[in-house]
């Protein structure tokens, strides 16, 4: 049988790729001979691969182990400093950026805060402050960056567009890979920041490795969002999870139910919550009555979430989540009534970067499949961009 260059350059890429998964996986760095038993190929090979694979700056020599008896072995390590990821939340009253390494681990973060009243021009200036002051914080130029996911307020679709926002009048139809694309010369993917919560809490928080997931952002502006077979699911247009637009559950006034509670009388919009919680954990009748009628309305749409997935997990997530030791037992007895089996529900632990993390890692799952799949390809990581 002939065997083409072609084939023989397709199995050199396919080998390639076996080795740098074993090492990304591997918890501690390889020997060439423990290479070749996780890849299954021979030494010769692995050596070749190995020299290619450390020119092009994939992998790295590690220092040997010190003592033991002759010439120790060369150890290698997957280079997770080859490139990074940029993740961005876009939020009402904060825009939040994250660098990690393609390895997963935050490097830098960047911050601003905002006037929930601001333009939308003066909003996205805001956004590349906080791109560049997670760059220079973690000592890296945007050339560094091999793909930027983005978390936006709102519905995205699958196009990437913001469709509808009700929070912020001027942000729907933004453009927002138009804006960041002329400082990041890598790929950028936009994303409703419900969905990048629950891809946060799927990969890291307190629902890794859970398939099927409900994530629910419990706050003055609640959300939702659906993992199905570990995967976000989009639906057809983009929309699901937007159950919070339909009049009968109640998500769109039930903040109300806790600004509007006697024990938080006088307080602004944005501390009344947290008033209204503390009151409930002491014991207060007429804030316990507020967190119940919160907690029907949130059960209503949760419910119907619950019902259609049957997930083995809902998140309680958002910023109301941080009295979950007094809202989740509300909203545990509010849905017992709706569902056939009510699921397991974990309070959020990644607090308020969960959208950057989340965006994070749907930047690196870019990465992944552009450049550490069979499709993908393997080239210098100091441009990839070249490669899109």
């Amino acid at each position: 049988m002939q065997v083409s260059g072609g084939d023989l350059q397709r199995l050199r890429h396919l080998n390639s790729l076996s080795s740098i998964r074993a090492l990304r996986e591997a918890h501690h760095p390889l020997t060439l001979t423990e290479l070749a038993a996780a890849t299954g190929l021979s030494r010769g090979s692995v050596i070749d691969l190995v020299a290619d694979l450390h020119e092009r700056g994939w992998i790295a020599e590690v220092d040997p182990v010190p003592g033991g008896m002759g010439r120790p072995a060369k150890r290698y390590r997957f280079r997770a400093d080859a490139g990074y990821a940029l993740g961005i939340d876009i939020g009402v009253h904060k825009i939040l950026a994250v660098v990690t390494d393609l390895a997963g681990r935050t490097l830098a973060s960047g911050r601003a805060a905002l006037n929930r009243h601001i333009t939308r021009s003066e909003r996205l200036d805001a956004v590349s402050r906080a791109v560049d002051a997670a760059l220079v914080a973690g000592g890296l130029t945007a050339q560094d960056l091999w793909g930027a996911s983005i978390g936006s307020i709102g519905v995205v679709n699958r196009e990437g567009q913001v469709t509808r926002v009700e929070e912020l009048p001027d942000w729907a139809g933004v453009d927002l890979v138009g804006h960041l694309g002329r400082r990041l010369p890598c790929p950028i993917i936009i994303e409703n920041d419900s969905k990048l919560a629950a891809l946060a809490e799927q990969r890291l928080g307190v629902a890794a490795g859970v398939s099927d997931v409900v994530y629910l952002h419990a706050g003055r502006r609640p959300g939702a969002a659906i993992i199905i077979n570990g995967r976000l699911h989009h639906g057809f247009s983009g929309a699901t999870g937007e159950v919070g637009l339909m009049a009968i559950t109640g998500w769109r006034t039930m903040a109300g139910h806790l600004e509007n509670c006697p024990v938080a009388a006088g307080a602004a919009p944005d501390e009344a919550a947290g008033i209204v919680f503390r009151a409930a954990r002491n014991g207060d009748p007429e804030a316990l009555a507020a967190v119940d009628r919160y907690a029907h309305y949130l059960a209503l749409g949760t419910a119907a979430m619950v019902l259609t997935l049957d997930p083995e997990v809902v998140v309680l997530g958002g910023g109301f989540s941080r009295s979950a030791d007094v809202l989740l037992p509300a909203l545990l007895r509010a849905l017992e009534p709706h569902c056939v089996r009510v699921p397991e529900v974990r309070p959020s632990t990644l607090g308020e970067e969960c959208v950057a993390l989340g965006a994070a890692c749907l930047a690196l799952e870019y990465v992944d499949e552009r450049f550490f799949s069979p499709e993908g390809s393997i080239s210098d990581p100091a441009a990839p961009q070249s490669l899109i």
